[in-house]
């Protein structure tokens, strides 16, 4: 049996007319198809009411779906945790690569601040500088070195320092 299609210059003429005009067409289609053996084909319309239909439960299917759905969703956990262990795996080593940077960086600081410290500590530069500034060498006596450390049991001169005046 053939089947009837419906095109949009069609729409606007009646069922029945498409009808009768399909099956003239198919009448003189056959004798080209059946090499003269003619059989009449005919299209029947018919009209199905499915409006009293009900959809019967089906515990079984119901179970298949929700175990389907219950894997599908453990599935799509663990694909989900892997990709967050894996992109915070990825973030952490660009956060420890960035740290190592830092690390290097203050260290060539650490670096160049030891250098600049050791030239401008060296003595001969600070002895040309005061000399440079009218300073002299100390004369005897003149120098305390605090890394001495002075006889506990030897006496200890006391000395008292004045306390301001208040000024009326």
């Amino acid at each position: 049996m053939a089947a009837c299609t419906t095109t949009y210059s069609e729409m606007g003429r009646g069922w029945p007319v498409r009808v009768a005009e399909h099956n003239a067409a198919l009448l003189e289609q056959q004798p080209l198809r059946r090499r003269g053996v003619r059989t009449p084909e005919v299209m029947f319309a018919r009209h199905f009411d499915n409006s009293r239909l009900v959809k019967a439960p089906d515990p079984v299917r119901l179970r298949q779906m929700r175990s389907f759905s219950a894997a599908l969703f453990m599935l799509f956990s663990l694909v989900m945790v892997y990709g967050l262990q894996h992109f915070s795996a990825i973030e952490g080593s660009y956060r420890l690569e960035s740290e190592k940077q830092l690390r290097d960086q203050l260290r060539e600081e650490n670096r160049q601040l030891r250098l600049s410290e050791a030239e401008l500590s060296q003595p001969s530069r600070i002895d040309g500088l005061a000399r440079q500034m009218g300073m002299t060498a100390p004369q005897a006596g003149q120098v305390v070195h605090e890394d001495l450390h002075p006889d506990m049991s030897a006496p200890v001169m006391a000395q008292v320092t004045p306390l301001p005046s208040p000024a009326r």
